[in-house]
């Protein structure tokens, strides 16, 4: 069996790879969400100006809110907004079913801000990236 590394498989493989694992899901768990149903939204915190300071990236899905990027602008840091900010995807989180928080962090990004927030560690992958450590925590909504 011929294996390979692609960069741009064809859709029907794409397609294919995707929909091996949706069944495979569907089998032993029937009632688990089509991926179809995943919410991907974005909070976002502008000056009077308009300006972005912050915001996050997320996804709800598996009954999860999935927190993929949160940034804040230097000036805005510690001011209340990144909490804010939070506090909102939770909430838009619970209002779409999900009961969990899941976030990554670096060494050098927010790991104390996730844990003053409530959020708990799960685990620590060193050398990710090198010379530093991945974390991963979270959060119960309910």
């Amino acid at each position: 069996m011929p294996i390979s590394v692609e960069r741009d498989p064809s859709e029907k493989d794409a397609g294919a790879l995707s929909q091996g694992i949706i069944d495979f899901n569907k089998r032993h768990v029937p009632d688990l969400e089509e991926i179809a149903d995943e919410v991907r939204f974005f909070v976002l915190a502008k000056d009077d100006a308009g300006t972005l300071q912050g915001g996050i990236r997320a996804t709800c899905y598996w009954n999860t809110l999935h927190i993929e990027l949160v940034w804040l602008d230097e000036a805005a840091r510690g001011s209340g907004i990144g909490a804010e900010l939070m506090s909102e995807a939770e909430d838009f989180a619970r209002g779409h079913n999900c009961e969990k928080a899941l976030v990554e962090t670096t060494s050098w990004q927010a790991k104390p801000f996730y844990e003053k927030l409530g959020y708990a560690l799960m685990a620590t992958l060193p050398g990710r990236p090198k010379g530093y450590a991945s974390h991963y925590l979270s959060k119960s909504l309910v």
